[in-house]
């Protein structure tokens, strides 16, 4: 079982009544170790502990029934998580939707000590991702810079810096482990269903509770991903963890920076099929073995979403759509956004080595995501 990377340090209990700036290059000797020093250091300045702080009801019926108290009590729930600096100027930060969702309070802890208060500038549950934005944002550490997910090879250095189990910047080393993983995670409260996330990144960096939304680092010291899920011990798993990868990253993060709280007005009529796209390049080429002509990479698929019922892949390469070829992503984009929700488009795809036929029937975007996938 997958458990989200994030640390609950009290469970529910019963309330009471009363412009971007980026980091400095590297410079080492050249070692593999001077390269994670080097990134270490860069990074860690601009890497922040949220503390949450989370206010709700709980209904249970019985209560009333046995004559335990009233049906309907309220609850406060403390969490915590990681995040890092996304926007400088503006005092935004990254993390993950669940370490921040449904927040009443939060709080930036950064490596200096200094405390500040945030409010969620942007949330986007269905991606797992959120921005937090800092209500001081004089003199805040850089932001970290983002990387290219496409460019990653297994075997290379991936680096997790976090808040582990409430221990303040925790460094771990370990390598990128795989691509493209489907992963269910359990849900963090009673009765809550399972969630599925697509597309994601193994690393054998070792990611603890408390590291979710925190950086996965590169040995030049670039983000590769958001750390979000770890195998839980239960299941018998040591050192597997999984990332959101960046290009995804970067490309949910646009949408949230411009559309702050719930959706987008874009989204009324525009179509949708919930996917990350990205356009092949030479290194993507050589991850999938594909050599063939020029097509739209699938780096995620939402779940539940038109392409995910349709049987869209992570990994899939889109070469035509409604009989006609498809070079780029701003081709493909224009495409979905342009069919009416409702209507279906007609796809070829290269699925390692296989021709696959799909017909994806379009929707409407949902709050907060971009209605152009």
């Amino acid at each position: 079982m997958l458990v989200f990377a994030s640390t609950h340090i009290a469970q529910i209990q019963a309330a009471s009544t009363a412009g971007v700036a980026s980091a400095a290059p590297l410079q080492t000797d050249g070692s593999d170790q001077a390269h994670i020093v080097a990134a270490v250091k860069r990074a860690e300045p601009s890497v922040v502990a949220l503390q949450v702080v989370i206010n709700g009801q709980i209904v249970n019926p019985f209560n009333e029934l046995f004559g335990m108290g009233p049906p309907v009590q309220s609850y406060r729930q403390l969490a915590s998580g990681s995040g890092f600096v996304y926007d400088q100027q503006r005092g935004l930060i990254l993390t993950n939707s669940h370490v921040v969702h449904g927040a009443s309070a939060i709080t930036v802890l950064f490596a200096n000590n200094r405390r500040e208060k945030a409010t969620i500038f942007a949330d986007n549950p269905k991606a797992d991702l959120a921005l937090v934005k800092v209500q001081n944002t004089r003199s805040l550490p850089p932001a970290l810079p983002l990387g290219d997910s496409s460019k990653l090879e297994r075997g290379q250095w991936a680096i997790a810096i976090g808040e582990p189990l409430e221990l303040q910047q925790s460094v771990t080393v370990g390598v990128v482990s795989g691509f493209n993983r489907d992963e269910t995670v359990a849900p963090e409260q009673p009765g809550a269903p399972p969630r599925t996330f697509k597309g994601l990144l193994q690393t054998s960096a070792p990611i603890n509770p408390g590291n979710s939304g925190g950086p996965l680092l590169d040995t030049n010291g670039d983000v590769i991903g958001v750390n979000q899920i770890v195998a839980s011990p239960e299941a018998g798993a040591q050192g597997i963890g999984f990332a959101i990868p960046v290009n995804v990253v970067k490309t949910v993060a646009a949408d949230l920076e411009k559309h702050p709280g719930v959706a987008s007005s874009e989204s009324g009529t525009a179509g949708f099929i919930g996917i990350y796209m990205s356009d092949l390049n030479d290194q993507v080429r050589s991850q999938l073995n594909y050599h063939g002509p020029a097509g739209v990479v699938v780096n995620a698929v939402l779940n539940g979403s038109p392409a995910d019922q349709a049987g869209l892949e992570p990994g899939d390469v889109i070469q035509q759509v409604n009989g006609r070829n498809v070079t780029s992503t701003q081709e493909l984009q224009k495409i979905i956004r342009d069919t009416p929700p409702g209507k279906s488009i007609s796809m070829v795809i290269w699925r390692y080595g296989n021709k696959v036929l799909a017909n994806v029937q379009v929707g409407q975007a949902p709050a907060g995501l971009n209605p152009n996938q």
